[in-house]
């Protein structure tokens, strides 16, 4: 794989998809739709994104696999070969109420592994990329590595209301933390916590295209992703999430999750 090549093809396809949905953003006529309740919503800009995206890794890349919320891609189980993770707008409730906080997700994995990952954070302007030991970014400016030894007393938490129906002991973990932070979006609460601008942050029920490109950003600067029970992420599969500086992780899994 020509690492190099697909690269820079993504950078120039998430600018130009960046550029159209904050173009959409001006507009009175986005069409909103519900799916599987109130809460879950999708867009047509959405749909263009991921079929935009669809078109141009067909055109360059027949043999590459496609894994993409809205339908234009596969239906895929498993990694082999090289599979493009995409969310085309992460955080479509922001898009729709907020027309901020939201963010494209884009990672691609090579047998399995990830080897690079990209969060566009359209509004913000930040773009977040990570190549596989080549460590993380944003806006091309180095993310240090995350401290190993922070305790959670003096944490800052990302913990959904999902995870605390789920979880319920995750409400003694943010007692004992020092705030909670909520953002609304997978990606940036992943980034929250890759950045340093969080410790920690647990969420319920993810699919493989919420973490695509977070797991490789976060790990790239040395946090830890599992499960909330500790197990291993299998990238395929939806479920819950944990990612957090490495001695926050241990203090959580050690006091509240075992």
């Amino acid at each position: 794989m020509v690492l190099e090549k697909i690269d820079q093809l993504a950078r120039e396809w998430l600018e130009e998809a960046g550029n159209r949905i904050f173009m959409a953003l001006e507009q009175v006529n986005i069409e909103v739709e519900a799916k599987a309740d109130r809460n879950d919503l999708v867009t047509n800009m959405d749909r263009a994104t991921e079929r935009y995206f669809a078109e141009k890794i067909a055109t360059h890349f027949p043999e590459h696999r496609l894994l993409g919320e809205e339908g234009y891609g596969e239906e895929i189980t498993s990694l082999e070969g090289v599979v493009w993770v995409l969310d085309p707008i992460d955080g479509t409730v922001n898009f729709v109420e907020q027309k901020r906080n939201f963010a494209i997700s884009l990672g691609i994995y090579q047998e399995g592994i990830g080897e690079l990952g990209y969060i566009y954070d359209v509004v913000g302007g930040e773009f977040y990329f990570a190549k596989r030991g080549e460590g993380a970014f944003v806006n091309d400016e180095p993310i240090p590595m995350l401290a190993k030894e922070n305790k959670l007393e003096n944490a800052l938490v990302i913990i959904n209301t999902a995870a605390m129906h789920k979880f319920p002991q995750t409400l003694a973990a943010i007692k004992a933390a020092r705030g909670l932070r909520l953002y609304g979006a997978a990606t940036l609460e992943y980034m929250a916590v890759a950045t340093g601008r969080a410790d920690a942050y647990i969420s319920a029920n993810l699919s493989p295209w919420d973490i695509g490109a977070g797991k490789i950003i976060a790990e790239e600067v040395g946090a830890i992703v599992t499960r909330v029970n500790g197990s291993e992420m299998v990238i395929t599969e939806k479920g819950d999430s944990f990612v957090a500086s490495p001695g926050v992780h241990a203090e959580l899994l050690r006091d509240y999750f075992r």
